[in-house]
């Protein structure tokens, strides 16, 4: 029987392979889960709800043979419904709501095996780079619980830097599976647009900009969970390019010679803290020192003009989920329902027209023919995840009673992600750094529409020359 000591130091597949073996029953990881739970969340407030009596069950039940048989796991409450289980979205108005029905990764997600037993906190409607909220409270980083572990998917990214599990569902619409996978320490990856599946209920997230996936410690948990999970379900308005050899398989093949376009510069121009800078330029030297070329480029584009259309499709969204759930509850939607950035949203996407909406969807098209065009030049576009190393908390809050300065944090902190979720391509966030006070730096890696398999190939190289997963947060030993 394997020493259950040793849980932080698997990730999910190599879980799941001591399952399969017989040397550990999902009981026993389970309870390590929730022990570690227990003894972390108080000071990390990354879990928003917990039912462990039902993953019990369903430990009972028995588990499918999938390839994360057995493994403890964690939905983000936004964008996963899980029947009978609250899904909050961070906001008081959906403070009561549980869902009657699995949204289809969730199913996909149980027909690989894993025990879900909690949601994770998020950023009110999952509008922020950082996981503050009114009515879910504050997240802490693991690594500093002075600072964010980023947003929206927060709460995710510190359970999995904290150990409480080796990877989380998370969304991301502006980079909020990135973000986090930086502010943490871990390996996130965004999905090409429609490669995993947003039913039944929705066909798309905020206008096509928002996709599902993990944030990881392994890069081959990530790889497995998206073999798991990908593909279009029935009525799904779109779907990804045909996958060809799995993910799985892509991690451990070592990719040809890339042609690498380095980005220090975001296009809105905001300033680039040195150490982010350094930890992008350090990253082009292990590329061009395992084979690759690498140049400095950057694409095209209008940022105020790109983020104007990306409001438009996100606030628009979130006025009409906001308001359809105050109908639900019989009562008109007020500013005392949200907290107030999520309010100037909704007063925001009051003015939108209809043709404001078209238009936005157009200027996101052309941003998506602009980087095709940059994809048939270079292979991968690199360049920091963020502009700073994890932020301070307070600035970022969504009750800020300063909207305005708000949105300034927000652009000052995360210049780079958004253009991904315009575009539709895949782009992956990789703990390669760390500052000098000991806080995690990630670098991101795009490629062109459908190739995540390119991603996995180059993120399998750069895990095995420069390793992470050894490099853990000290937590307090108190309660």
């Amino acid at each position: 029987m394997s020493d259950i000591a040793e849980y932080d130091s698997w990730d999910g597949l190599g879980m799941a392979e001591l399952v399969r073996a017989r040397q550990l029953h999902p009981g026993e990881l389970l309870e390590a889960a929730l022990e570690r739970a227990a003894r972390w969340n108080p000071h990390l407030n990354a879990l928003s709800a917990s039912f462990p009596d039902r993953a019990r069950a369903a430990i009972a039940d028995g588990l499918p043979d999938g390839p994360f048989q057995g493994v403890p796991f964690l939905l983000k409450s936004l964008s996963a419904m899980l029947a009978g289980a609250p899904s909050t979205l961070g906001s008081r108005l959906f403070a009561d709501f549980v869902s009657d029905h699995d949204s289809t990764l969730v199913e996909r997600y149980k027909r690989a095996g894993l025990v879900i037993f909690g949601m994770t906190t998020t950023p009110e409607m999952g509008l922020s780079a950082s996981t503050e909220t009114s009515f879910t409270g504050t997240t802490r980083n693991p690594w500093n619980l002075a600072h964010s572990p980023g947003g929206s998917s927060g709460g995710s990214g510190a359970a999995v830097a904290a150990g409480i599990v080796p990877f989380a569902h998370g969304s991301d619409g502006g980079g909020s599976i990135r973000i986090p996978a930086s502010a943490c320490g871990l390996f996130g990856l965004k999905p090409t647009r429609g490669r995993t599946p947003s039913g039944p209920m929705a066909g798309e997230g905020w206008g096509s900009l928002a996709t599902s996936h993990v944030i990881s410690r392994s890069v081959r948990d990530s790889a497995a969970a998206l073999d798991a999970t990908h593909g279009p379900a029935p009525g799904d308005p779109y779907c990804a390019p045909p996958v060809g050899e799995s993910y799985l398989s892509a991690s451990g093949t070592v990719p040809g010679r890339l042609k690498v376009a380095l980005q220090l510069e975001p296009l809105s121009g905001v300033s680039v803290a040195p150490e982010c800078h350094s930890a992008a330029f350090d990253a082009a030297k292990l590329l061009e020192a395992l084979g690759h070329h690498v140049e400095e480029a950057r694409p095209e584009g209008s940022w105020e003009e790109l983020q104007h259309a990306s409001w438009v499709l996100v606030a628009s969204n979130v006025r009409l989920a906001l308001r359809r759930r105050a109908q639900a509850l019989g009562r008109t939607l007020s500013a005392a329902d949200v907290d107030r950035v999520t309010w100037a949203a909704v007063e925001d996407a009051a003015s939108m027209t209809a043709e404001a909406y078209a238009a936005s969807v157009q200027t996101i098209h052309r941003h998506s023919r602009r980087m095709a065009a940059f994809h048939q030049t270079y292979d991968i576009l690199l360049s920091p995840t963020l502009a700073t190393p994890p932020v301070p908390l307070g600035a970022h809050h969504m009750d800020n009673p300063d909207p305005a300065a708000w949105r300034e944090a927000m652009r000052a902190f995360s210049p780079f992600t958004s253009l991904f979720n315009m575009s539709g391509q895949p782009a992956m966030s990789v703990p390669l750094a760390w500052s000098d006070g000991g806080l995690p730096i990630g670098v991101m890696f795009a490629a062109g529409f459908g190739e995540e398999a390119t991603l996995f190939r180059l993120a399998g190289q750069l895990e095995a020359a420069r390793p992470w997963m050894h490099r853990r947060p000290s937590l307090p030993t108190g309660t």
